[in-house]
């Protein structure tokens, strides 16, 4: 197999060489063809409607915001995919063409090589064939669920007010449909909601308000926090009536993702998703601590801070970096920072811990898997196909399984301590995110594929029978 191409100067010679070669041009007075500054626009590689890609699916290969009239080869390895037709950008910019993944195709991330010619470039896409796992399982579980309000994201369970409470935002900057929403455990009706305040304005226009995302309960405050990720800052509401405690300033947090409650020493925890920080806030006096720093052991890398999990009777924090391979097991007594890197993993996401065995759990959203490693010295012990694109786990101590959202896929699989698949389950449109109560239940969220989507922005309640 050749070598990845890579865009520098090399790579864009040798591409240019490989594609003559294999078109056998006759007119052509040189190989060396004028190049371009690196390959200009953006190709991708998607199965209709953003389902998965499974073997013997047809995949269309598109690009956009390339240059008008070059000429584009598709390979896989030494195969030319378009070869019975030469694909030439339109003059909007765009290309595409259909390719079938032959029902043997191996799961994982395959490099297609895109290779243009006049102008001459080259770069690499990724074409993930994900495991087709099939639903099975449902029968072990008694599953509630209940449409909520567009836009779902995060669930957590407060045992002080017997409530969930629930975020959600719709669309993109500036966001303005977004709630906070407590919601009955048992039935899983809504009991109130409430609406953000506006954010600042950006640039000419209004900004929308301050949207949520990321939600946590403290219950030794009475509180709820949240995550306003695009203004990249937190939040802090009372659990009984929603009122708004303190909104942070904007930029206090950059890109907040997660956020988890450490009641016994009275702090919050945010994850930053793109930079090396764990932020640190104290809960009673709502004042902004010291980060967490979380260094990568990869040369030239930096650790991003996604998905986070505390056991605080352990004193034990974990997360998974978005940047790298990695995920970190903090101890909050010591504040030493272990980081592993995890083989077999890419587009990690998703963290849980299970403070009895020392396990720590990590999700992989490009290679569809979760990785079952050893908590004191990272050695992967089970590496389990899930589905695809799962984003994020939360680890049940009661049943002792591990509940993973397959977003791609549309699955929660349901996995044991030793890496055995208990069970699939369907849940609906892109599962986002899930928790664990502590005693039996995972409630979870999911998003929707539009505005009437009836099995998207609903909220889930799963127990084990």
């Amino acid at each position: 197999m050749a070598t990845p191409i890579r865009r520098h100067a090399r790579a864009l010679l040798g591409a240019s060489i490989l594609a003559l070669s294999l078109a056998s041009p006759t007119l052509a007075e040189t190989i060396f063809t004028p190049t371009s500054d690196g390959f200009v626009g953006a190709v991708s590689a998607e199965a209709p409607n953003r389902a998965p890609i499974h073997a013997g699916t047809t995949v269309t290969i598109s690009g956009e915001d390339l240059t008008p009239g070059q000429q584009i080869t598709l390979m896989r390895g030494t195969t030319v995919l378009n070869a019975d037709s030469p694909l030439t950008v339109a003059q909007d910019g765009t290309f595409s063409t259909d390719v079938t993944v032959d029902a043997g195709a191996a799961t994982g991330l395959h490099p297609i090589v895109v290779i243009g010619e006049n102008p001459a470039a080259a770069t690499v896409v990724d074409l993930k064939v994900s495991p087709e796992i099939p639903v099975s399982g449902q029968d072990k579980f008694t599953i509630l669920s209940q449409p909520v309000t567009r836009g779902l994201y995060q669930v957590a369970y407060s045992p002080k007010s017997d409530a969930l409470f629930v975020t959600s935002a719709v669309g993109r900057p500036p966001v303005r449909q977004s709630a906070l929403v407590k919601v009955n455990p048992e039935t899983l009706e809504t009991i109130a909601s409430a609406t953000p305040q506006p954010a600042p304005a950006r640039g000419e226009g209004d900004g929308g308000v301050f949207a949520v995302y990321g939600v946590a309960v403290d219950d030794a405050n009475g509180t709820v926090w949240v995550t306003n990720t695009r203004q990249d800052t937190v939040a802090v509401y009372k659990q009984d009536d929603l009122s708004l405690v303190k909104q942070f300033a904007p930029n206090t947090a950059p890109h907040p993702r997660d956020v988890v409650i450490d009641g016994d020493r009275g702090r919050a925890y945010v994850s930053t998703s793109t930079a090396p920080e764990i932020l640190v806030f104290d809960t009673r006096t709502l004042e902004q601590l010291d980060p967490i720093t979380v260094p990568s052991n990869i040369r030239g890398e930096e650790f991003g801070t996604m998905a986070l999990d505390l056991d605080a009777k352990a004193g034990t924090l974990v997360t998974a970096s978005l940047n790298t391979p990695e995920a970190a097991v903090i101890d909050l007594n010591t504040g030493e920072a272990k980081v592993f890197e995890i083989e077999g993993a890419k587009g990690t996401a998703g963290a849980a811990y299970d403070a009895q065995d020392g396990l720590l759990f990590v999700t992989a959203q490009q290679t569809d898997n979760l990785l079952i490693l050893n908590a004191d010295t990272g050695e992967v012990l089970h590496d389990v196909e899930v589905g695809a694109g799962p984003l994020n786990v939360t680890f049940d101590p009661v049943s002792r399984h591990a509940f993973v959202a397959n977003r791609g896929s549309g699955t929660i699989t349901v996995v044991d301590t030793e890496g055995q698949i208990v069970a699939n389950l369907d849940a609906g449109s892109f599962p986002n995110q899930l928790r664990a109560d502590g005693k039996g239940n995972v409630y979870a969220v999911n998003k929707s594929r539009g505005e009437n989507d009836e099995a998207g922005d609903r909220v889930w309640r799963i127990h084990a029978n």
